[in-house]
């Protein structure tokens, strides 16, 4: 159902501000908002639940008062040190002498309430009018782009301002993003909508984003749980939203177009998709419908589960939905539900879904080899091909990812096996990269619950690369649990097609914490993502696949990564990818 959206939206952990009309250009126009008030009143109401170190300055300013009647107090304080000193306000005001007398507590308390407004998540986003019918993704970036500018540096200013009039001139500045963490632009599309999901085309589109680094975001969760499974029926009460509060965050998942739409609690999640997806241009959107399409966010008591999808037959489309939940906040939950629809609409074309990770290598002395690692979560796929990068970095001119977590293998007219990708980003866990390399990415990632399960979403392929097809010269499935002896080597290789794809399919490994499961576990063709759903139509293709692979010769083994292995999380990649190099370099193309 339509609603008027409110020209912000806050928690106790996010604040998210429509700025699609003039905010505030100006220091009174911050100071005299109802968003200032408001995020006063909720600091004012967590110092008093806390009686943190500045609980006893207010109650001695505002002696008898009461929480709304202390924030109707600072505010007017804040006001007044926007024009006037400290002791100028006193002779005025002399009601906040008592307060602004005790200079180093209220200092204190004034960067507290800078502090408590830059740890919320801050969300911006600037919709185009609509009577702009064109998409034109240049039209608005300009003034996008500057609105944010001009906000952040309005709160800038104003924070210096005040600080001025307190502490007397500052010498140190900080350029910090003191308006919006995440921004963007977002408009209205005409698009071919299925008739059961209209009230869909109410939803507005991410058409540019701003990501102000470095960002750090603290989902509710850091792990994922399950899979996702089928819905028999999509009920009317699946559907039940208030357009007002969602986005439409549209994802290209490799060559299949995704509908990721999301309620506006779980705005900082879905906008780190732009570092994990290419976004859809004009020319993907207007009047087409997409391959898939994602609800995040819909009420939990009209769902079987918390997560799900249905093939809506009569639209040819996948639809995917998610719960509005605390404990499905997590980045993992955006990733994996796109990929399962990714996975079930390559088999419904006759394509191989693969968890794993591939790199296309050109070497210095002019061999080539295209490498896929097939594996479940944190079995060393991504770990075991970044330390070949590094340790074989005198030998290779460059090196290519095509999928880092999710792709296809489909067969080509001539028989040959290729490989398409997925993302042109990643989602990895920052323990398992080397030491040194997340700082190097800092002005390019997105980090998450640095705390606990700490992971980063960051640029890592481009959209050509993951599209175009690359030979698999070398498939190997990630052993992540099996110690490798004196007369063991890492890498095996399959003469038999039935012992290969026994292995695959067995899908075992040591669970690394990346999910709720623990110890050794098997997964089917280590895919929970639509694999195991449509098991039977998998099999089938599988097989198929696997006879193309060992009919052009490709070579299929298994690599022990060793990276479930205690003391081997780092060492066990490492020689691994230097077994692995030898292989290539003895059978380079």
């Amino acid at each position: 159902m339509p609603s008027r959206r409110k020209p912000y939206y806050i928690t106790d952990r996010k604040v998210i501000v429509d700025y699609s009309s003039v905010f505030c250009d100006t220091t009174a126009g911050l100071l005299n908002s109802e968003l200032f008030t408001e995020v006063v009143r909720r600091f004012v109401r967590r110092v008093v639940r806390r009686q943190d170190t500045v609980y006893e300055l207010l109650t001695l300013g505002f002696p008898g008062k009461n929480q709304k009647q202390m924030t109707t107090g600072l505010v007017n304080i804040f006001r007044l040190l926007a024009t006037h000193s400290a002791k100028e306000i006193s002779t005025m005001a002399p009601e906040y002498q008592r307060m602004l007398n005790d200079q180093v507590r209220f200092i204190e308390l004034k960067d507290l309430l800078y502090n408590f407004w830059l740890k919320l998540e801050r969300i911006a986003y600037m919709e185009v009018p609509k009577r702009d019918t064109e998409i034109n993704d240049d039209l608005h970036y300009a003034q996008f782009v500057k609105a944010n500018e001009d906000l952040k540096n309005v709160i800038l200013q104003t924070q210096r301002r005040i600080s001025d009039n307190l502490e007397g001139n500052l010498r140190s500045f900080r350029q910090m993003p003191a308006f919006a963490n995440l921004s963007m632009l977002v408009r209205k599309i005409d698009w071919d909508c299925p008739k059961k999901l209209s009230f869909l085309k109410q939803i507005p589109f991410v058409r540019n984003t701003l990501i102000f680094p470095p960002l750090i975001l603290y989902p509710a969760s850091n792990t994922r749980k399950g899979s996702f499974g089928p819905i028999d029926k999509v009920t009317p009460g699946m559907l039940n939203i208030h357009a007002s509060e969602w986005f439409c965050f549209p994802a290209k998942v490799g060559d299949l177009l995704a509908f990721v739409y999301f309620h506006r609690d779980f705005s900082s999640l879905a906008l780190s998709m732009a570092n994990l997806f290419e976004m859809a241009g004009k020319n993907d959107l207007k009047k087409k419908r997409p391959d898939m399409i994602v609800m995040f966010g819909v009420d939990p008591n009209a769902l079987p589960g918390d997560t799900g999808y249905h093939f809506m037959k009569d639209a040819d489309v996948y639809l995917g939905l998610v719960a509005h939940k605390e404990e499905l906040e997590y980045f993992g939950y955006f990733k994996k539900i796109a990929l399962t629809l990714h996975n079930l609409e390559m088999m419904k074309r006759g394509h191989l879904p693969v968890h794993g990770a591939m790199v296309s290598m050109e070497l210095k002395d002019g061999g080539t080899a295209n490498v896929a690692l097939i594996g479940d979560s944190g079995a060393g796929k991504s770990e075991t091909l970044e330390a070949l990068r590094i340790l074989a970095d005198e030998h290779i001119r460059d090196m290519k990812i095509i999928f880092d977590d999710m792709g296809s293998l489909r067969i080509d007219k001539d028989g040959s096996v290729l490989g398409f990708g997925t993302e042109t980003g990643a989602f990895v866990r920052l323990d398992d990269l080397t030491p040194g390399y997340a700082y190097e990415q800092i002005e390019r990632s997105v980090f998450m619950n640095p705390h606990m399960n700490a992971r980063l979403v960051l640029p890592v392929s481009k959209y050509k690369h993951i599209t175009k097809g690359y030979p698999v010269d070398i498939l190997m499935y990630a052993n992540n649990y099996e110690s490798v002896e004196t007369e063991s080597k890492a890498l095996d290789f399959f003469d038999d097609m039935d012992k290969a794809l026994a292995v695959f399919s067995d899908g075992a490994r040591q669970a690394k914490g990346t999910t709720d499961e623990t110890g050794l576990v098997h997964t089917y063709f280590a895919n929970p993502f639509g694999a195991i759903q449509e098991k039977e139509k998998h099999e089938k293709i599988a097989v198929k696949t696997f006879k193309a692979l060992f009919g052009k010769g490709v070579k299929v083994g298994q690599i022990r990564t060793r990276l479930g292995v205690p003391g081997f999380e780092q060492e066990g990649p490492k020689a691994a990818s230097l077994e692995l190099f030898d292989v290539i370099r003895a059978g380079k193309k």
